[in-house]
């Protein structure tokens, strides 16, 4: 699959998850380095917000939206995934004002990103997506931003979200 990163077109390398797909236990660092995989939250239903880095405007505004319109669907776990450093997004969720966001960082291991198929190698970052996933963890809603310099549909999200309640 190909996006649109800095008006150029890049593909994305790994394996692309599909609709109906079973999503793949992966594994990440926490903030405060810990190891964390999916198969470490229980929550019926998991949104998994994807973007290149917390340090732009953009993913700053997708991050701040994703936990204002989720946080108080009590089923739902946000997941907000990049390569930054666990340090940075410690820093982020500090200066946002969101330190109960649960950011992962796939920073070393690159296992969510190839498992996932959102890594753009020649950058070492992630595309934007969005993966929705039920309780059994099947693949029910996926967005992947044509042009990384773009806002996911929200409204989307939280409808697939609401479906699943």
């Amino acid at each position: 699959m190909r996006v649109t990163f800095g008006n150029k077109d890049v593909e994305l390398k790994g394996k692309q998850l599909n609709l109906g797909d079973q999503a793949e236990d992966f594994l990440a660092i926490t903030n405060d380095l810990k190891e964390k995989r999916l198969s470490d939250f229980n929550a019926d239903i998991i949104v998994i917000s994807v973007v290149p880095s917390l340090d732009t405007g953009t993913c700053d505004q997708q991050t701040r939206t994703f936990n204002e319109r989720l946080n108080d669907m009590k089923k739902v776990t946000l997941i907000t995934i990049s390569n930054d450093l666990p340090f940075a997004q410690k820093r982020w969720c500090g200066n946002a004002g969101l330190q109960q966001a649960i950011t992962l960082s796939d920073h070393q291991y690159l296992d969510f990103a190839t498992k996932y198929g959102t890594l753009i190698e020649e950058h070492r970052l992630q595309t934007r997506a969005v993966f929705v996933l039920d309780k059994t963890r099947t693949v029910v809603y996926k967005e992947m931003v044509d042009n990384v310099s773009e806002l996911p549909d929200f409204d989307e999200v939280v409808h697939a979200v609401n479906e699943l309640s």
